[in-house]
């Protein structure tokens, strides 16, 4: 079908920022559009069991509408934004919708899910402090569109903090680069890391702000250019290092929200057991270990040898805490671990799996706490949980990536 136009009545939202209208029997996933309205979509893809649309013109529009602030949100350009056209209560309640739907088709789980808002960005602009662009091959910088290997070049991002936006980096080439990420922690510091093409090395520009400059080297591993390359996140009275283009979370409100909710339902006591699985570099460790006291303990796995060298070094003052590198799938048994009374997860995208998710059941904890970033592999993964007698007790959702379609979510399982 070659650039086929329909007119759609829009239906309920779906994971992923899309909506569902139908036509001629056949599902159409549609982007740009919300529900209740009649557009006329353009298709984009088609399969023998569904088509892709981008709502190209609004017949009838919501009373959610809006006018997208950016200038390279809408259809066919820059894919980093998903609901700029919707309120920003509008976007919770459909990422609400989307929580809700997932938990009852996957895990057969009925409940309603409120999407609350963190502290930070009340207009839903500014608060993204890690910022990756994706260069042209001249070095102009940009996002690329959606589902496209195609660039659209920028010389702002309105989802950005204001101090990567103070680096300037949209408005240089970067000769050489293949990607080029800018990074501004909340204590100040910032950081620019660069990816050279196959082959190539960067030509750095000059920049309006002072920054680090690293070269990422591959597998998670980067070298200093100019500074350190290292990172300080401050969260209540505890500093993180964080090196490089290590994982911490992006908007500005999200790592003490979320520890707050981790420890509210991990509710460490004195001389637990705890484990904290895909630790990064120990933000939770951090807190359970203080929760659970010098007679107690704290265990922390992870992948990445960066973030295990930045979490001991966080973690320092904690005698009780301890970290090691491996992945949870082979390192538990390689450790030996048979027990807990506390496990708090939070994987990747992926999610568990159920591997890991019957290991993780087989050490009999009281409570798990889950963290994920994808209410749909989460979802699956509580199926699996309840299966082991672990079933969902409580559940909060943040808004941790206005005008997109991602949400966060903590998860409280209680052994029944």
């Amino acid at each position: 079908m070659e650039q086929a136009s329909l007119e759609l009545t829009v239906g309920p939202v779906a994971h992923g920022g899309w909506c569902v209208a139908r036509h001629e029997g056949r599902v159409v996933f549609v982007r740009h559009a919300l529900p209740g309205e009649r557009v006329l979509a353009q298709v984009t893809e088609e399969t023998t069991r569904f088509l892709r649309a981008d709502a190209v013109e609004i017949l009838d529009p919501s009373p959610d509408r809006v006018v997208p602030p950016c200038p390279y949100a809408g259809p066919g350009r820059c894919g980093g934004c998903d609901w700029q056209h919707a309120t920003l209560e509008a976007q919770r309640g459909l990422k609400s919708a989307v929580v809700a739907e997932q938990l009852a088709r996957l895990a057969g789980i009925e409940r309603e899910v409120v999407v609350e808002e963190l502290p930070g960005a009340k207009d839903g602009l500014g608060w993204r402090t890690r910022v990756q662009f994706a260069a042209r091959p001249g070095g102009e910088l940009g996002f690329r569109r959606h589902r496209s290997h195609d660039i659209e070049t920028v010389d702002a991002c309105l989802i950005a903090h204001p101090e990567v936006e103070a680096v300037g980096a949209e408005l240089r080439a970067w000769p050489g680069a293949s990607a080029v990420e800018v990074i501004a922690s909340s204590a100040g510091d910032r950081a620019v890391v660069v990816r050279p093409r196959p082959r190539r090395s960067v030509t750095v520009p000059d920049l309006d702000a002072g920054s680090s400059i690293l070269v990422d080297q591959g597998k998670g591993h980067t070298a200093p250019r100019r500074g350190s390359g290292v990172l300080r996140e401050q969260v209540e009275d505890r500093e993180f290092r964080v090196a490089g283009s290590g994982f911490w979370q992006v908007h500005p409100g999200a790592a003490e929200t979320l520890l707050d909710a981790v420890l509210s339902y991990a509710a460490p006591e004195p001389g637990e057991w705890a484990l904290d699985l895909y630790c990064g570099v120990g933000l939770f460790a951090a807190g359970l270990a203080e929760g659970v006291g010098a007679e107690g303990a704290v265990f922390g796995l992870e992948s990445e040898s960066a973030a295990v060298r930045d979490a001991r070094a966080n973690l320092r003052d904690l005698p009780q805490a301890r970290v090691e590198r491996g992945r949870v799938e082979e390192a538990l048994d390689r450790f030996q671990i048979e027990r807990a009374d506390i496990i708090v997860v939070d994987p990747p995208r992926a999610g568990l799996g159920r591997e890991v998710v019957d290991r993780i059941a087989s050490l009999e904890a009281t409570r798990i706490v889950y963290v994920s970033c994808d209410p749909a592999t989460l979802a699956r993964d509580l199926a699996w949980f309840g299966d082991h007698g672990y079933p969902l007790t409580d559940l909060r959702a943040f808004d941790a990536f206005p005008m997109t379609h991602h949400v966060e979510c903590v998860a409280l399982l209680v052994r029944r």
